[in-house]
């Protein structure tokens, strides 16, 4: 089996939380309103790659999980096998965190807290190798990895935290050089959020290569409309990574939403509990298309469009971020264990249910007719 990149066009799903949210009871129907198997549904919209997340250690020392999917080896294994089946692709996204790694937080693991220098390097190497030699004992096929995710900020804090790009430079190389020791043809992804801001992809990237930064295949990019600029800024900075650095080039992680319902209801959580943050109405006031069934249509195809004609043919694709991810009681960003583990205050329920491909319910959404036909 090739690299995802050796597809067409990837469309893509990470669909990371899929396995906590059947445990809970979330139930999914196909366009014929048949209660299906997910990954069959998203099969059938035309997705051919799977991007799981993988967390070190994903529960606190007395055996709390941390949720949002509690993504350890074990879970993400046995959901790439079911991919596997499913006969799409999978991208591996190494987190080196026991819970979310992103601009915001990278903290180090439990296991690592006190690492730095030359035993941080070589806990990066050591933990990339024996994870991929687990796939590999269980016969699973990788077709990408990536290397930490949303490395904007850098990764390992306070170690490789930017502008400290040295030190950045090598936690990369040691992730970079553990992928390659175990397959030398798996193809590499470094991750940034913000993927409107051309001068963060620049200063970064330039500022890597300048450290000795690893050769790598992929740019990763996270883009969030009413965050991370316009659809325009995106393929202006898509464009001219494509031509600064030559790389295939992936939205990693992109969503749009589909209605300002709150969903208070469906998660059955107390109001101190609930964040609210997806259905906040400031959230949706800059963005060019309205949060509702057409727009989340009808930004999909723009975006589509966009990331399709990125020059030489790289804009490879995207990787929808948790299309499945709909609210049901139990399942949300965080658990009272894994706020204490990040000092978060919170609160912890699900932030996600109005940017997914599903509605409250579990049907499948028009957006998803417009991915298939692409």
């Amino acid at each position: 089996m090739g690299s995802i990149s050796d597809k067409k066009f990837i469309k893509g799903m990470d669909v990371s939380s899929l396995p906590e949210l059947e445990k809970l009871g979330a139930v999914f129907y196909d366009k014929d309103g048949d209660e299906r198997n997910l990954l069959s549904v998203l099969r059938e919209y035309g997705t051919n790659a799977v991007r799981l997340r993988l967390w070190n250690n994903p529960y606190s020392a007395e055996g709390e999980p941390y949720g949002a999917g509690t993504n350890d080896l074990e879970t993400v294994m046995e959901m790439a096998k079911r991919v596997q089946e499913h006969g799409m692709d999978i991208l591996l996204n190494l987190h080196y965190s026991d819970f979310w790694a992103d601009p915001g937080k990278q903290i180090k693991p439990k296991a690592w807290a006190d690492f730095t220098g030359k035993r941080l390097e070589s806990a990066v190497y050591d933990y990339t190798v024996a994870v991929l030699r687990e796939f590999q004992r269980e016969g699973i096929v990788l077709n990408m990895v990536q290397v930490g995710n949303e490395l904007s900020n850098g990764l390992l804090w306070p170690d490789g935290k930017r502008p400290n790009y040295e030190t950045i430079a090598l936690l990369v190389n040691a992730g970079i050089h553990g992928v390659r020791d175990i397959d030398p043809d798996i193809p590499i992804m470094i991750h940034l959020d913000n993927g409107g801001n051309n001068e963060l992809y620049q200063d970064w990237f330039d500022n890597y290569f300048a450290n000795d930064g690893e050769d790598f295949d992929v740019i990763g990019l996270s883009y969030y409309p009413f965050w991370h600029g316009s659809l325009a800024d995106l393929e202006y900075n898509m464009c001219d990574l494509a031509v600064r650095y030559g790389k295939e080039l992936v939205v990693a992680e992109v969503s749009m939403g589909y209605t300002m319902e709150d969903y208070a209801s469906y998660e059955k959580l107390k109001p101190s509990r609930r964040k609210g943050m997806a259905t906040k109405p400031e959230l949706a006031a800059g963005i060019e298309y309205p949060m509702t069934k057409q727009g989340q249509s009808d930004f999909m195809e723009d975006f589509m469009k966009r990331v399709s004609r990125v020059p030489n043919g790289l804009g490879k694709g995207f990787f929808y971020w948790e299309p499945a991810w709909i609210p049901v009681p139990g399942s949300g960003w965080a658990t009272e264990a894994s706020l204490k583990y990040m000092k978060d205050p919170g609160p912890c329920g699900n932030e996600w249910a109005n940017q997914a491909l599903f509605d409250y319910e579990g049907r499948p959404l028009p957006a998803l007719d417009v991915i298939k036909k692409f």
